[in-house]
């Protein structure tokens, strides 16, 4: 239940009467009238835009049209006031009653609160994490994998069909570099000194990765050339990292649907099909590039190549898709896996990189336009740095990993919900500081211990009246008399409250599931604030004297329980129901 989708409904009402009046002409483009919460508190409870939107093609003055529209819309019983402001804006003040029945919504509605419709069924794939199949995940994936996997429990709540994916780059040169790397181990385990030569993957996590060669294999590959191990040591060694990868995923909370393979793509036709449909489209073409910005003609060799035509797409320049040698350049693979993704059926893509993919960005946008004739947009996120740090020193790289800082590492540290919950407390394209001892610390600067502890109090007073011997249950919640409700600031949390389906919606559409943990920040500090008010103010205190008062006070403070846990379970966390 969308109370600011009511209240724009009521709006729109209201002009069709001013268009029958005579005093708007019809027709008005009216897709730009939004009903929204006021910046500030003071001014009233919801705001609209709709006569600054209206004035130029009615061709009135803004506050005439605002005048005349609050007058219609004072005649809704819902609306206690309708002033005009500044030069043309609208704002609303809601009857306590509105409020106090959204209390009851809420708690019917349940954790389902907010879920929304907006995505009208269509299939949206998520990609991301996709991490080289060479060895553990790291920080950078971390972040990566909880906004990608918040983004899809936040668009399956908004009433998309969410698959997310992760795409296994194992047909580049690095997983040969891997297979190198593992018979070295194996030979370890034969008792061999192994040569970790330069530009091989150094970290412990390969031996149990030899000792199972050795297992399998034995003394077989033992001297003997390369060409004989290496696509055997590949694949073994790949289904390792990835099985490594998974447990690694399922760690953090976050559970793939699909896992698709570039080496796949490679031999068996799709890359060819994939480029022929931009052939089929005069899209490419042999040619010789421009020099990139910065080169001197020593530094570069015009090649012809074959190009993709991307500027026709958006691009800044052509992209080669082959090189002069015929072998297929890195995007190629990457043209024809999305390829692959547009003739899937999907409606929507959104992809999740690190930061050192911008470059990326349109050539992938330009691929994804051309080979889906306009129809399916693509959104790609990048995913900025996190810099770790513990009592004030970066924290150490890992061992294991031989030269970084692993996702078990962050998880083992801080927790699989402390570490979901931090990694959204920043937009993905800024940086994030983690420090291990602050995200542990128990105090209103550590954001997931105040939303948890908003979450806790709601649980104590549920057990502290249920201990008084009142009824708690969500039936007898909803029975009580909300007209007990009527103190500003109880009618200010139940606003806050009903914030969350539009912010649902807000963060949705524009894939940003950071937009939640600061809601439920926000929410927790108005509980918190509302909790240390009933210190000072015994009427605002959740249980009272009586009991049919104290069932009202409380499903306040269950509403507000329902709206924690909504959210907490979008970004993936456990909710706590008690600190210790």
């Amino acid at each position: 239940m969308n109370l600011f989708d009511q209240l724009r409904t009521a709006v729109l009402a209201a002009l069709d009467t001013l268009e029958t009046e005579g005093t708007l002409p019809a027709g008005l483009d009216r897709t730009a009238i939004a009903v929204e919460p006021p910046r500030d508190p003071a001014h009233g409870d919801m705001a609209t835009n709709a006569a600054m939107v209206l004035a130029k093609p009615a061709g009135k003055p803004p506050r005439s049209i605002a005048e005349a529209l609050a007058a219609r819309l004072a005649a809704d019983p819902r609306i206690a006031s309708a002033e005009v402001a500044g030069p043309g804006f609208l704002n609303l003040r809601l009857a306590p009653q509105v409020w106090q029945a959204h209390v009851n919504e809420i708690l019917h509605a349940g954790t389902g609160y907010g879920r929304s419709s907006i995505g009208n069924g269509r299939a949206v794939n998520v990609e991301f994490v996709s991490a080289n199949p060479t060895g553990p995940m790291h920080v950078g994936h971390v972040r990566g994998a909880v906004v990608g996997d918040a983004l899809s429990n936040l668009l399956a709540f908004a009433g998309w069909r969410v698959t997310r994916e992760y795409y296994i780059n194992d047909g580049g040169a690095q997983v040969d570099v891997l297979a190198r790397s593992a018979y070295e181990r194996y030979r370890e385990a034969h008792g061999l000194n192994p040569e970790i030569r330069e530009g091989l993957y150094p970290g412990d996590y390969l031996i149990p990765v030899g000792e199972a060669l050795k297992a399998k294999y034995g003394d077989s590959l033992l001297d003997k050339p390369e060409s004989v191990w290496l696509a055997d040591v590949r694949d073994f060694a790949t289904d390792m990292m990835m099985a490594m990868i998974r447990a690694d995923l399922a760690a953090l909370g976050v559970q793939m649907d699909v896992y698709s393979s570039e080496k796949a793509l490679y031999g068996t036709g799709k890359i060819e099909a994939a480029l022929e449909a931009l052939r089929a489209q005069g899209l490419i073409y042999e040619g010789v590039l421009e020099p990139p910005k910065g080169k001197t003609p020593e530094d570069w060799e015009p090649r012809e190549q074959t190009l993709f035509r991307s500027t026709l797409h958006g691009d800044d320049v052509d992209r080669p898709v082959r090189k002069s040698d015929g072998g297929w350049t890195y995007f190629a693979p990457d043209i024809a896996y999305h390829y692959d993704k547009v003739q899937r059926g999907f409606d929507e893509l959104i992809d999740i990189f690190g930061a050192d993919h911008g470059g990326y960005v349109k050539r992938m946008k330009a691929a994804v336009s051309a080979l889906s004739g306009g129809r399916v947009p693509l959104d790609i996120k990048l995913i900025q740095l996190v810099k770790l740090w513990k009592n004030g020193e970066p924290f150490k790289m890992s061992k294991r990993a031989g030269t970084f800082v692993t996702l078990r590492d962050v998880v083992e540290e801080a927790g699989a919900d402390v570490t979901r919950f931090i990694m959204l407390t920043r937009k993905n394209d800024v940086a994030l500081d983690f420090d291990f001892a602050k995200v542990l610390e128990q105090s209103k600067d550590n954001p997931v211990f105040y939303v948890q502890y908003a979450n806790a109090r709601v649980h104590s007073v549920l057990r502290k009246a249920a201990e008084a011997q009142v009824d708690v249950s969500d039936q007898a919640l909803m029975a009580a008399d909300k007209a007990a409700l009527s103190h500003p600031a109880e009618l200010a949390l139940i606003a806050k409250l009903a914030e969350w389906p539009r912010l649902v919606e807000i963060a949705a559409r524009a894939n940003e599931p950071h937009r939640v943990a600061f809601y439920l920040y926000e929410l927790a500090s108005d509980f918190h604030g509302f909790w240390n008010r009933g210190n000072d103010d015994p009427a605002l205190r959740f249980v009272q004297d009586d009991s049919a008062t104290t069932q009202a006070k409380i499903a306040l403070a269950r509403a507000t329980g329902v709206v924690i846990r909504a959210g907490l379970a979008i970004l993936g966390v456990r909710p706590v129901e008690e600190m210790r």
